[in-house]
């Protein structure tokens, strides 16, 4: 017997992310939605300032799906990992570059940066933020076992070459902030916009 959700479904709710992570952290609050996937240009302008960048990625995401579904609340998030000095470590291109990357983060702290935009046309609401989490990378880690960890695939479709939900969570000695939010959501910060704007409410 499966447990009853924690959420009803109120309005027409569209995840405009095609991220697999982001899909279950949904669906495990208990939400009905549909998923439509936003292509926008993920360039960072000339010296845009990481947080600034991930908020508009999100707005952008979301503007692109609202205005073909104006009557829905459409949820669009942007994920980046930042290092110390502003560098934004996206998705890595092949193996080598990911070991690049893991080696950058190892014994260090970063920044998990969430840009969160929740929007319906037709009701004349846009809400955005920017959820910050710092993760700090043990440094008892050799490049054998970034290796074997690479070898697994799973560093490859994630911002930072690593996945803190899965295999890649041996890699965190310490977070401090939102754990949901470097998976790719801050659910904290999402559910009270939603229940605000009575798009959901509790089942």
């Amino acid at each position: 017997m499966s447990a009853p959700p924690l959420l009803r479904t109120l309005e027409p709710v569209i995840l405009a992310s095609g991220s697999p992570r982001r899909r279950e952290l949904l669906a495990g609050l208990g939400l009905t939605f549909k998923v439509m996937p936003a292509a926008v240009n993920e360039t960072p302008g000339n010296r845009e300032q990481p947080e600034d960048f991930a908020g508009r990625m999100a707005v952008a995401k979301a503007a692109a799906v609202a205005g073909t579904r104006p009557s829905s609340w459409v949820v669009g998030a942007d994920t980046i990992v930042v290092m110390p000095d502003k560098t934004i470590l996206g998705k890595p291109r092949n193996r080598e570059h990911a070991l690049m990357m893991l080696r950058q983060l190892r014994g260090n702290t970063h920044q998990v940066m969430t840009g969160l935009c929740l929007c319906c046309l037709n009701k004349g609401v846009k809400a955005s933020l920017v959820e910050t989490t710092e993760v700090t990378f043990t440094e008892e880690v050799g490049d054998e076992i970034l290796q074997a960890y690479i070898r697994t695939g799973e560093p490859l479709d994630k911002a930072g070459a690593y996945g803190i939900q899965g295999t890649g969570s041996f890699l965190v000695r310490d977070i401090n902030g939102s754990c949901s939010n470097v998976i790719g959501l801050p659910l904290h910060r999402l559910l009270s916009l939603l229940i605000e704007n009575r798009v959901v409410a509790p089942a």
